[in-house]
C-alpha cells in the first residue's frame, strides 16, 4: 500500500479541504507508523460497515475511509468531534465511556485509536463494542504500552504527564488487554511498535512546541489536538519543522536497531464472541 509508506519523499495526496491535516500527517513519523499498523491489523474493508473511535484531528479517520467501506467516526468531546467532522463530514458522533449511539450488530469492524486510556470505564466500553459488532466482527485496539523507562521519567520531569495528555491510566500491556476483553473477545494478533528513537525525538518536538505556544494551547479530554487554526497561527513554526523533518525521519529509523526491545505503543486485533 504505497500511499501509507513513510519516508523523506513519501506523500499523501491532498485534495481540497483536507490540506492542513495531511500536511501534518506527512511530517509525523508517529502518525504514519500508527496508520500502517492499523491498516495491517484491520485488513480489507471493501463492502463493510466500519467505525473508528478516537481519530484525533480526523486525519486517521479520513485516510481509513480512502480504503473503502462505509465508515462512521466517534470521539469524546465537542472539540475533537468538530475537528473530525470538518474533515470527513457529518457521520461523526460524540460518545462517552458507557454507551454509544449505534445499533446492535451494526459494524463489521471497529478501530479504537488511543482512546481507552482516556476513559474511566473501559470495561463498560468494551461491552458496548461487543454489542455493536456483528457476529465474527473484529476489534482493533491501539493504546500506549506500559513501559517504566528512562524516557517515561524524562517526560514526567518536563511536564508531559498522563494528566497533561488526558490519560486516566498510563497504558496497557498484553495481560491487561486480555483481562479487559474477558470472554467477550478472542485476541487473535498483537504487537508493540514505536521504539525509543521515534518517541524520544517526538518528546523533544512536543516540548519545544509547548514552550513556543505557552498557555495558548487548546486542550480537550484527548489532550492537545492540533487543528487548522493552529496551523494558520503558527505557520513559521511548522515551516521550521518541515525543514528538519528529514532529520526526524532518519533518527526514527534507528528504531530498527532496537529489535530486542518492546515499543511504546501496543496494537491488537480481537474477534467478537456472540452467543
Amino acid at each position: 500500500m504505497s500511499e501509507f509508506t513513510t519516508g523523506t519523499a513519501a506523500k499523501v495526496e491532498t485534495p481540497a479541504g483536507v490540506d492542513w491535516p495531511l500536511r501534518l500527517f506527512n511530517k509525523s513519523v508517529l502518525k504514519q507508523r500508527k496508520l500502517r499498523e492499523i491498516v495491517d491489523m484491520l485488513g480489507p474493508v471493501d463492502g463493510q460497515h466500519c467505525l473508528d473511535i478516537g481519530g484525533d484531528n480526523g486525519v486517521i479517520s479520513y485516510l481509513l475511509r480512502q480504503r473503502g467501506g462505509a465508515w462512521k467516526s466517534a470521539d469524546l468531546d465537542a472539540h475533537t468531534v468538530n475537528a473530525i467532522r470538518e474533515l470527513v463530514g457529518p457521520q461523526v458522533y460524540q460518545i462517552n465511556d458507557r454507551q454509544v449511539p449505534f445499533d446492535d450488530n451494526e459494524f463489521d469492524a471497529v478501530v479504537i485509536v488511543d482512546f481507552l486510556e482516556h476513559i474511566e470505564r473501559d470495561d463498560h466500553f468494551i461491552a458496548e463494542m461487543q454489542r455493536i459488532l456483528k457476529p465474527g466482527g473484529r476489534l482493533i485496539i491501539n493504546v500506549p504500552h506500559i513501559k517504566n523507562s528512562l524516557l517515561r521519567r524524562l517526560r514526567q520531569a518536563i511536564g508531559q504527564t498522563d494528566e497533561k495528555h488526558g490519560h486516566l491510566r498510563q497504558g496497557y500491556n498484553q495481560q491487561t488487554i486480555e483481562i479487559l476483553l474477558g470472554d467477550r473477545f478472542t485476541l487473535e494478533a498483537s504487537k508493540t511498535y514505536s521504539k525509543f528513537f521515534s518517541e524520544f525525538i517526538d518528546t523533544l518536538i512536543v516540548f519545544s512546541v509547548s514552550l513556543l505556544k505557552g498557555k495558548k494551547q487548546e486542550q480537550s479530554k484527548k489532550g492537545l489536538v492540533v487543528t487548522g487554526k493552529d496551523l494558520k497561527a503558527y505557520q513559521s513554526m511548522f515551516r521550521l519543522y518541515a525543514l528538519i523533518y528529514p532529520l526526524v525521519w532518519l533518527v526514527s529509523k534507528l528504531d530498527a536497531l532496537l529489535f530486542f526491545r518492546s515499543g511504546y505503543m501496543w496494537i491488537g486485533r480481537a474477534r467478537v464472541r456472540k452467543s
